[in-house]
């Protein structure tokens, strides 16, 4: 960027200098012209104010030829001005003309390339707040539906008693919804994974699978473990998030007496955990959007969640500087393959 930056202004540098070289030039050259016609005496060379008036109609030649190569060279620069306005104003799907090797031409691609950032930008978020509006007014609509029921006198007790748990589930929801939007996005505005230590990934795994044994026993589930010995570098409850994660949405899409497999193997330098489950799987599409905030597959509608938990996911494993990677076929199961540095 400073070369190019150096390189426009030699280059302005040189118009200067060529413009007012090409001034003199012309205005010496009429000025020989009339001499030669007789026009002007020849004793005018001698005069004092000879050179005077030569410099000022140098001048007045050199600012007509300036204004009109500026007018020429400058143009791209006004276009640009204008399309910054209109950025400026929320119109994200202005471009410009790209000059190829020029730096002006550089500068139309970069503001190209600003304005298309921008408009997406612009666009996930107009998404980000209805889809978080949507989410939120769900439970706040079935609350206020019950709360008004509860207040019939008319309803059993079993109805009183089933309302107020609807009730209290969809409070939970919230403030589960809540909670995870805090923490995605302070995972989104953090850069470097904090409070790193070694531990063991294998007994973390147990952990977790022990956590929710209460759910997977429910659903008379069978689990495959198969776990090396590995003690990695890293940040142990935001990865204890992601197994939870990872682990809840199996146990969540599978059926009763499915089965899940859990294993970690050393590959050199990295750990490898796949967690697979021969549940109901993902189509193409879904397996495409499952790592975006608030997406949710056709199935998940009918499932408790937020569309929260794999972005999270995600953005821990990236922090973690390790990889995510999903295979999934509708009907089949899915499997979720995390790869992470044995050293943090």
């Amino acid at each position: 960027m400073k070369k190019r930056l150096a390189s426009l202004r030699w280059r302005l540098v040189m118009y200067v200098f060529l413009i007012m070289l090409m001034a003199n030039l012309i205005t010496g050259s009429i000025y020989v012209l009339l001499i030669h016609l007789g026009v002007l005496g020849r004793s005018v060379f001698a005069h004092m104010m000879g050179p005077v008036w030569l410099m000022i109609v140098s001048g007045v030649v050199g600012t007509i030829i300036a204004g009109w190569i500026g007018k020429f060279y400058l143009s791209p620069l006004k276009d640009l001005i204008h399309a910054t306005e209109r950025v400026a104003k929320g119109d994200f799907s202005v471009r410009l003309p790209v000059e190829k090797n020029s730096e002006m031409g550089t500068l139309m691609q970069s503001f190209n390339s600003m304005a298309r950032d921008l408009g997406s930008i612009e666009m996930f978020r107009n998404d980000f707040i209805n889809d978080f509006s949507h989410e939120f007014k769900t439970p706040i609509v079935s609350i206020r539906g019950f709360a008004r029921q509860l207040q019939r006198d008319d309803i059993t007790d079993d109805e009183r008693k089933e309302y107020a748990t609807i009730i209290a589930n969809e409070a939970q929801r919230l403030s589960n919804l809540s909670a995870n939007i805090l923490l995605l996005s302070k995972l989104e505005n953090q850069q470097i994974l904090t409070e790193k230590t070694d531990f063991s990934l294998d007994e973390q795994l147990r952990t977790c699978i022990l956590l929710m044994e209460k759910e997977w026993t429910a659903k008379e589930m069978e689990l495959d473990i198969d776990l090396d010995e590995v003690v990695i570098n890293g940040n142990a409850e935001m990865l204890s998030q992601v197994w939870m994660n990872i682990l809840g949405n199996a146990v969540k899409y599978t059926r009763r007496g499915g089965n899940i497999a859990v294993s970690l193997k050393r590959a050199e330098q990295t750990a490898v955990v796949r967690i697979s489950d021969n549940g109901i799987g993902m189509d193409p599409l879904t397996k495409s959007h499952i790592f975006e905030k608030f997406y949710q597959g056709e199935n998940s509608h009918h499932q408790q969640g937020n569309g929260l938990g794999l972005a999270m996911v995600k953005r821990i494993v990236e922090l973690s500087s390790g990889k995510i990677y999903v295979e999934s076929e509708k009907g089949m199961g899915t499997t979720f393959t995390i790869v992470l540095p044995i050293g943090g």
